[in-house]
């Protein structure tokens, strides 16, 4: 993720990052970003089972049973090897993780072995009961995913009335005390709902808005043709780092992020080289601390009937299964190649992403190159810099 608040208006310094050193359980859960420790954040999709069918979903779930999902007894050994090893955080996700029955339980034990347990959820089942069962479970944040107004958000959700359904959810969270935030994924048919999104941030209170690039995975890939080109990628994080700056100066308590497209953070720093100089060093060195892409190194993914992959878009590719190896075994085994490779991806990037003078800050992503080129190495379509601002 890149932490635009952050960079843009100071809110995080190199000196608050560092001084927990490489214990990513001691930062503060808003600096993870910046962790330098090898243990990841690992996204559980505990079921494929979703209300609602979404036209970006990785998985391609729907409303029906699944086979073969990991047991409650399955899930707490996998839970507690993540304790074992010290794990920052551990996001349930889904399919929609409300429909598993013992989510609260599986929450609960997370909470209790100082992993962070967090929500990813479409947030239309959040009643204000669910709300308070959620805040007594350890839970630590919720993020709903908004597409946009009601009539954008209820055609991407494919049902009608799905934007209200979201919007009373997160209400019933925040009335809970729950810290709770707005997941945007961006693409043509949705950019000029984009004002219109973080306007309902601001006007409900919502502490948190990250807005998601597409990632071409799952029914996400029937939608490549829709993503944003590149420079509608510069208006918007034009737009957007306009807009941070402007909520941060109100006094608006707001923290404003994107993920899955590391080229904003180069961004962020071509506008601080030619409009604060002096703060450019700084937003370097937490960039380098942030690495990047981390899937197969800051981050996991481990699917619902226990396959480990490198990210939650990368389901084409595993690592091994919690049934049969600990997740921990799985994660620090030297002798697999996708993760030793990962682990080094700044070596073997080609092209535009290769020669780019910010690949250590940055690297692309691996699962948009694939998609298009075949090459995993290969430079990310989505790179919208200037060759004038990457020294290519």
């Amino acid at each position: 993720m890149i932490g635009c608040t952050k960079l843009l208006c100071g809110t995080a310094t190199v000196s608050e990052a560092i001084k927990h050193g490489r214990d990513s359980r001691s930062l503060p859960p808003s600096m993870l970003q910046f962790s330098t420790a090898d243990r990841p954040l690992v996204v559980w999709n505990t079921t494929n089972r979703c209300n609602l069918r979404c036209q970006h979903c990785y998985l391609n779930a729907e409303d029906r049973e699944y086979r073969n999902e990991l047991s409650n007894e399955e899930a707490k050994s996998f839970i507690r090897d993540l304790g074992e090893m010290k794990a920052p955080v551990l996001l349930f996700s889904g399919g929609e993780p409300l429909l598993r029955k013992d989510l609260i339980e599986l929450a609960s034990l997370a909470a209790e072995l100082g992993l962070r347990p967090v929500l990813s959820t479409n947030g239309t089942l959040i009643t204000k009961e669910k709300a308070r069962e959620l805040l007594k479970s350890g839970l630590q944040y919720v993020g709903v995913s908004i597409d946009g107004g009601p009539a954008t958000h209820d055609r991407f959700r494919s049902q009608e009335g799905a934007f209200e359904m979201a919007l009373r959810g997160i209400r019933n969270s925040l009335e809970a005390g729950m810290k709770t935030g707005v997941r945007f994924t961006v693409n043509r048919t949705n950019r000029e709902d984009l004002e219109e999104v973080l306007d309902i941030v601001e006007r409900e209170g919502i502490p948190r808005f990250c807005m998601y690039h597409l990632v071409y995975s799952g029914r996400g890939k029937d939608l490549t043709a829709l993503d944003t080109d590149r420079e509608e990628k510069r208006d918007l994080m034009a737009w957007l780092t306009r807009r941070t700056r402007e909520l941060h100066a109100k006094g608006v308590e707001v923290e404003i992020l994107t993920t899955d497209n590391h080229a904003d953070g180069i961004f962020i720093l071509q506008q601080m080289l030619a409009e604060q100089p002096e703060r450019a060093e700084e937003i370097k060195q937490l960039l380098s601390m942030h690495g990047g892409c981390s899937a197969g190194t800051k981050f996991a993914n481990v699917d619902p009937q226990g396959n480990v992959h490198p990210c939650q878009f990368w389901q084409h590719y595993t690592l091994g299964n919690v049934r049969e190896r600990p997740f921990s075994e799985i994660w620090w085994d030297e002798h697999e190649p996708l993760l030793v490779a990962l682990r080094k991806k700044a070596a073997n990037l080609k092209g535009r992403c290769g020669r780019c003078d910010y690949k250590e800050y940055c690297g692309g992503c691996r699962i948009r190159a694939e998609a298009v080129s075949g090459d995993i190495w290969a430079e990310d379509p989505a790179c919208y810099l200037f060759d004038s601002e990457v020294g290519v």
